[in-house]
Order: structure tokens, then C-alpha cells, then sequence
């Protein structure tokens, strides 16, 4: 089994805990230390705002009757045990693909941990111009869109050029 981990994409799977880490302590963090829906103004474009999410991302399905969170919660899973699937078949050295899956898994789970322990999804990062305000999200969230984004960037730009 440690043969998998060191010779396979398994062994990114430490940038899954750290995100999920990290997600699970500012999330903590955020429940302390501040007050649902009141925002903290950190600077001119950027404050943390306390949210509850039931749905998805940018709350869709928010205002749905709770049976979201089961199917999200049943979707994290399906894609983390397709994703740990898809690393235990690259090779170690495919780093910009393993880092990108791990990102994933880690969101993944930061958002399924917090569904099974509050029945939600905690919230608290929020980006604003005048008053423009973007959804607020998370570390998770954060992690699940950098890792798509790499991922995207793989197939469109570095696949294209490995192909030439």
C-alpha cells in the first residue's frame, strides 16, 4: 500500500488534508468570531461575513426543502472516491494534475464534513466592488475552483503542448 502512495498521485493526497485542515480551522474561526450575516469590513473590497448554505455553489439550491444536502453530500462523495481513483492511476511525477485533484477531494470533503456536522455548509470569505457584492464562500470552496481551474488549464493548454 505505501508502494501506491510513493509511486503514484496518491502521494498528493497530504494537499487534501492541509485544505481540508485549514477549511475545518477558519471555518471554526468564522463560527467564533463572528455574528451570522454582519459583515466585518476588512478592507475597501474584501470583509468576512458569517453564512449558512444548504445548497451548492453561489447557493444554488439553498432555498430547496433539504434534500440538497443529501444529493450534494452523495455527490462529494462519488467524486472523491472517483477522483482517489484517478490518482492511484497517474504517475507521482504528474504533479500540476495530482495537486489539482487533491484540491478537489480536500474542498470536497472540507464542504461534506461541515453538511454531516451542521447540516449546512459554513461560509465567510466575500469580495465586493461599490456595491457588487460576490457570494461568499470558503477555503474549500476556494480549493475546488483553483483545482477545476488547473485542471481545465491541463486539458486546454499542457495536454495540447505534450501532444505536439
Amino acid at each position: 500500500m505505501l508502494k501506491n502512495f510513493s509511486t503514484t498521485g496518491l502521494r498528493w493526497l497530504w494537499v487534501a488534508v492541509v485544505v481540508l485542515a485549514l477549511d475545518i480551522f477558519t471555518k471554526t474561526l468564522a463560527l467564533k468570531n463572528l455574528e451570522l450575516y454582519e459583515p466585518l469590513y476588512i478592507t475597501p473590497f474584501f470583509n468576512l461575513t458569517l453564512a449558512y448554505n444548504k445548497g451548492a455553489a453561489f447557493s444554488f439550491l439553498n432555498s430547496a426543502s433539504g434534500w440538497q444536502s443529501w444529493l450534494l453530500g452523495s455527490l462529494a462523495v462519488f467524486v472523491c472516491f472517483f477522483i482517489l481513483t484517478k490518482l492511484k492511476s497517474i504517475a507521482h511525477h504528474q504533479r500540476w494534475m495530482g495537486v489539482a485533484l487533491a484540491l478537489i477531494v480536500g474542498g470536497a470533503l472540507g464542504n461534506l464534513h461541515d453538511r454531516i456536522a451542521y447540516g449546512h455548509v459554513i461560509d465567510f470569505l466575500q469580495f465586493h466592488v461599490s456595491h457588487y457584492y460576490w457570494p461568499v464562500f470558503n477555503v474549500a470552496d476556494s480549493a475546488i475552483c483553483i483545482g477545476a481551474t488547473m485542471l481545465f488549464l491541463d486539458v486546454v493548454f499542457f495536454r495540447k503542448k505534450k501532444e505536439l
